[in-house]
């Protein structure tokens, strides 16, 4: 019961990685606010949690419910800046000013504002933990659309400067780098929906569990147990840091943890004395 008696506000939470932090939080005794757009899943997750989590409708591109959102907690100890999706696919000598625009504001503005807002509350109450999504694309190319990549390193650079503004109300600031987790991100970034989006997400539970040393997908559970860890006390002298939960997604390159894979010095290896 990490969170008995905390107050605590994830966005994005109904469904993925959001649903399961939320979950996480208020089985460890937070009373948990979820802002989303998705009323359905939002409302779902409300009245399955016993009244341990309440659903208010948020679009975190608009800065006063992002705002409204917040203050509705009547006093924050934690924030997960979480909401999120894959924003525009189109490479950078494609994509047009107006859907550049859209994915930063989703991504990155959303999260700036949502620092902004939280810290006077957590202040008045001697501190707090914030905990923003980044991603593994925040890290390097390959991972994800230019867009979303670019956003995402904001968020991870962000976190840093946050932590820094902040540490002088003792709120703490963090990132968790999510990898390939199971949720419905990448399909809906497609416009994929039902059978296709349900074969979507096999085929890329099977391609991400072939991607990296642990072989399996990541679980939107495995996030939630990172993000409870850094808004704890456990991690009470940690700010301004990063943690990868990505399977070993970004260790090295293949051959590194796969002796079945390619390289140039099992290559050299093999030249003739």
């Amino acid at each position: 019961m990490r969170f008995a008696g905390k107050r605590a506000v994830v966005t994005g939470g109904a469904s993925g990685i959001g649903r399961a932090t939320a979950l996480r939080l208020a089985e460890e005794g937070a009373a948990v606010i979820v802002g989303d757009i998705d009323e359905a899943g939002g409302r779902a997750l409300a009245d399955a949690s016993n009244g341990r989590i309440t659903f208010r409708r948020t679009d975190v591109t608009q800065a006063g419910e992002i705002e409204t959102l917040l203050d509705s907690a009547g006093g924050l100890d934690v924030l997960f800046n979480n909401a999120g999706a894959g924003g525009a696919r189109e490479p950078i000598d494609e994509i047009s000013p107006e859907a550049w625009d859209r994915t930063q504001a989703l991504l990155l503005r959303s999260v700036a504002l949502g620092i902004r807002y939280a810290a006077p509350a957590m202040a008045k109450r001697g501190g707090g933990a914030i905990v923003n999504t980044a991603s593994v694309a925040a890290l390097g190319a390959g991972y994800a659309p230019t867009a979303y990549s670019t956003a995402k390193a904001g968020v991870l650079h962000l976190t840093r400067m946050a932590a820094a503004d902040l540490a002088r109300h003792n709120i703490r600031v963090n990132a968790v780098l999510p990898g390939f987790i199971a949720t419905n991100i990448f399909a809906a970034s497609l416009g994929l929906e039902g059978d296709r989006r349900d074969q979507a997400n096999a085929a890329i539970a099977g391609m991400a569990a072939e991607a990296q040393p642990i072989r399996r997908t990541g679980r939107p559970e495995d996030i939630a147990a990172a993000v409870a860890f850094l808004a704890s006390d456990d991690a009470a002298f940690v700010t301004g840091a990063h943690l990868l939960v990505d399977g070993g997604l970004t260790i090295g390159p293949r051959h590194s943890w796969d002796p079945a894979a390619p390289s140039l010095f099992a290559a050299l290896e093999q030249l003739p004395a």
